[in-house]
């Protein structure tokens, strides 16, 4: 059913100031730069999909064809399709302003249940061994205070207490703030490298430059704290870059991909068969806490869980094999012929 069959095609003219709007409903929001990236992509494709309609000039049947084309043609993972729904959503909700009941009863594509990929403690042992110097302490941070990897990345001097050995996890997911544990194994190694990052810090500062991105309205609010030590990230990237939205010269932190890329070919040379990511670590550190004995409520805690149903999943290794239900095989102690 069309809304507005009267409305003209998207033209080029119309195109750009369309998702200028999307954007700065994103900016509004706090959306992240991440997210703005793939919501303008999806609604890029949904716009070309509709044959370069304006979206106000469509309705149910072409975002239900949209969002079947992706599950049934192009075989998207349920989690792709439901960022892509999400997407149309803020389009039209926000961008457009326009309130579609039919568009938020669409029915989301249900995500499979998996069981989160563990490493065994010796396997932890056996792929931390594979890596050295920056990659090896930020996974050695993942395993050992359950961050996740953007919480890694994102870290701040400022929020690094030595004193009573926490990390101060700001805007984790669902944007909440969570303290963690610093784990004594990387305190040393952790203070040499903010030394070398100081001394980087201070070079920058000597060249012009030296400013960290603030998030929020702070660069607004507090004009010189960009430059101050304590707001550096604790893994910068070793080359300065243009900030896409303000097009100032920063040091921004470490690329999600050098790390996820580290993790992975350690665990290959580590011989480890298992499907290992960086998220793996932080599956890794639940679970061997929980077998460790420690409660659930803590390790939910920890992990910035907004419901303990969520942490319940790492309790899967505690019941089977030896530790709990025994299999009737082993009872009725049949041997091989």
């Amino acid at each position: 059913m069309h809304l507005a069959a009267h409305m003209p095609d998207a033209s080029e003219q119309l195109r750009p100031r369309l998702l200028e709007q999307v954007r700065n409903a994103l900016l509004r929001k706090h959306y992240s730069l991440r997210t703005e990236y793939a919501y303008i992509h999806w609604i890029k494709r949904f716009i070309h999909f509709t044959n370069k309609t304006h979206p106000a000039a469509v309705g149910h049947q072409e975002v239900t064809a949209f969002l079947n084309h992706l599950a049934v043609e192009r075989h998207v993972a349920a989690a792709t399709q439901n960022q892509a729904l999400a997407a149309l959503l803020f389009l039209y909700q926000e961008g457009l302003g326009m309130s579609l009941p039919w568009l938020e009863g669409l029915e989301r594509a249900k995500r499979p249940v998996r069981v989160p990929v563990v490493l065994t403690p010796a396997e932890v042992r056996a792929l931390l061994s594979c890596l050295s110097g920056v990659k090896w302490l930020m996974a050695s941070l993942l395993y050992g205070a359950g961050l996740r990897l953007r919480e890694c990345l994102q870290l701040r001097v400022k929020d690094v207490d030595f004193v009573y050995r926490q990390l101060v996890v700001r805007r984790g997911k669902g944007s909440k703030d969570r303290v963690t544990m610093l784990p004594e194994t990387v305190l040393q190694p952790l203070q040499v490298h903010l030394g070398k990052v100081h001394d980087l810090h201070r070079r920058d500062l000597l060249e012009g430059y030296g400013e960290a991105w603030l998030p929020d309205a702070l660069s607004v609010k507090y004009p010189r704290a960009a430059c101050e030590w304590g707001w550096q990230f604790v893994f910068p990237s070793k080359n300065r870059s243009v900030d896409p939205r303000s097009g100032v010269i920063r040091r921004h932190h470490i690329h999600a991909d050098s790390l996820h890329n580290a993790v992975k070919q350690a665990a290959n040379e580590a011989g480890i068969c298992k499907p290992v990511s960086s998220h793996s670590l932080r599956h890794s550190f639940a679970t061997h806490l929980l077998q460790a004995g420690y409660d659930i409520r803590t390790v939910q805690e920890l992990l910035g869980h907004a419901d303990v149903s969520t942490t319940m999943i790492y309790t899967h290794v505690l019941n089977k094999g030896g530790r709990a239900v025994r299999s009737p095989l082993d009872t009725t102690r049949v041997e091989e012929r």
